[in-house]
């Protein structure tokens, strides 16, 4: 699904400084870095309603899926957005992600968190500790969430310090979670910048 120029071009996340640990997330990773043509791509997928890139985005996560992560869960879910957000972005950019990323590897894909607090964006704040208070106690399970033992695979789009995916994983850990992996399309440099 890629042209010959992305293939070679693209800015492609490889070995170990592609598979970061996280607090409360055994591991993620991520098929590119977050910086150039991906940062502009990702922000018309956003914030400009082009909702048709989900599909590629996800068979570039599959691919990274298949050759980090396999054997490491049972179930993929995804970080929510709040209900003010999806009003006026009129869809959930990770839920799309998510969903094609489970028909790509034939496994269940269901809802497990609810976002009950609109935060400031993420990409406006400074530093890991401003973005960590931001989303604290931002995110619940949902009510019928029943995880006894599950194994997750959360995907969320961008991953920069971790702290949204940290907190996830902590509310997923707390209802029962055995482990969390998590995918994202693009991940910034391990200083949260790119």
């Amino acid at each position: 699904m890629l042209c010959p120029d992305c293939q070679r071009n693209l800015p492609w996340a490889q070995g170990k400084p592609a598979e970061r640990k996280l607090e409360f997330v055994d591991l993620c990773t991520a098929p590119l870095w977050y910086q150039d043509e991906v940062r502009q791509s990702h922000h018309r997928y956003k914030f400009s309603g082009v909702r048709a890139y989900a599909r590629p985005y996800a068979t570039l996560m599959a691919q990274c899926v298949a050759d980090r992560l396999q054997g490491q869960f049972d179930v993929i879910s995804w970080v929510p957005l709040s209900r003010k957000r999806l009003r006026s972005r009129g869809y959930d950019q990770s839920r799309l992600l998510a969903e094609r990323l489970a028909q790509q590897l034939d496994m269940p894909c269901k809802p497990m968190l609810k976002k009950i607090r609109d935060t400031k964006a993420q990409s406006g704040l400074k530093g890991e500790s401003e973005r960590r208070a931001n989303v604290l106690g931002a995110y619940v399970p949902l009510p019928s969430l029943q995880m006894r033992g599950e194994r997750v695979l959360l995907v969320d789009d961008v991953v920069t310090t971790g702290a949204t995916l940290s907190e996830c994983a902590r509310i997923l850990r707390g209802a029962g979670a055995e482990r969390v992996v998590c995918v994202t399309l693009a991940m910034a440099g391990v200083d949260g910048k790119t």
